[in-house]
């Protein structure tokens, strides 16, 4: 896996940006950790997902890429599939839940993706995405299961070691379970004894029972702020998670808005609730994180400002 991170790393750089690596003195005194915040949320289309969906649409041959790509998602990975499309004249169908924010839709429509209206639920999700597989012969990318999305998400932990060879734990948050496979494999391959770690809402805690049964599990409850978050993992990253991430500390619903607060007010940088779970989480453990450095993958910015928890 080091090699084809690398080579992921290589295939991508024409599509994304590299993007900054922040600190706060302030937040490092609340935190007593010091800590480097990787901003996906300055990324192109607002969030980490556009490494994904460019890894997974580059790795196509040029007959798939003719036909086209289909993905189910209500929100940053329809983005980042219409964007990461449209940078390389692929076609993309997008379909999308009646209940998606319209912000994201129209973000969808910017960048080219054709949308597909469907009833909210994953088995209409799924049925449709389906439907255009078998009609279009577009080929369906999973937003997380996906052994190319997995390494493409895994490149911001690989940039961020980059800068920080020395970091001593990455922190993620997890839905459904791509980027804190990518970025453990990234702390394995590329960190000096860097422990990989994921936050999640107690609210949408299926990754971190997953691990207490040794089997994937599904949300019992989803009333979560963390809007991002609310999907479960899947059985190619599920091992990689086994295997590689350290533990998963969950926080509750409060934690999530504090931390999400104190990063808008210290940092002056906008972020979407699923981003400020890895604070929330070291925020919670303080004491395992004194005195270390610690990078937190800022997974996005796509907030609606019209439902601030604040």
């Amino acid at each position: 896996m080091k090699e084809e991170l690398l080579s992921c790393h290589e295939k991508i750089k024409p599509f994304i940006h590299r993007t900054p690596v922040m600190n706060s003195r302030l937040l490092n005194e609340i935190s007593g950790a010091d800590i480097y915040f990787k901003c996906e949320n300055f990324q192109r289309m607002g969030a980490f997902k556009m490494r994904g969906a460019a890894h997974a649409i580059a790795n196509l041959s040029e007959e798939e890429k003719a036909r086209g790509v289909v993905t189910h998602s209500s929100g940053n990975f329809a983005q980042g599939v219409s964007l990461a499309a449209q940078s390389q004249g692929v076609k993309a169908y997008i379909v999308m839940p009646s209940n998606a924010p319209e912000v994201k839709k129209a973000a969808v429509r910017a960048y080219d993706g054709e949308i597909i209206i469907c009833p909210p639920t994953i088995e209409d999700r799924e049925a449709n995405a389906q439907k255009v597989v078998d009609e279009k012969g577009a080929t369906f990318l999973h937003p997380s299961n996906n052994t190319d999305v997995i390494l493409g998400q895994g490149t911001a932990a690989l940039e961020l070691l980059e800068d920080h060879p020395d970091l001593e734990y990455i922190l993620t948050p997890v839905g459904g379970g791509g980027l804190v496979a990518g970025s453990a494999l990234a702390a394995h391959f590329f960190g000096d004894n860097c422990k990989c770690i994921g936050g999640e809402p107690m609210e949408a805690d299926d990754a971190w029972r997953s691990l207490q049964s040794g089997k994937i599990e599904k949300n019992e409850t989803s009333n979560t702020i963390a809007d991002g978050l609310r999907t479960h993992l899947g059985h190619l990253n599920f091992p990689i998670i086994q295997q590689y991430v350290e533990e998963i500390i969950r926080v509750d619903e409060d934690e999530i808005i504090e931390a999400m607060k104190l990063i808008w007010e210290r940092m002056k940088i906008i972020i979407e609730p699923s981003c400020a779970v890895p604070f929330a989480a070291l925020l919670r453990e303080k004491e395992k994180f004194a005195g270390k450095k610690v990078g937190i993958v800022l997974s996005g910015g796509n907030v609606d400002l019209a439902k601030l928890p604040f």
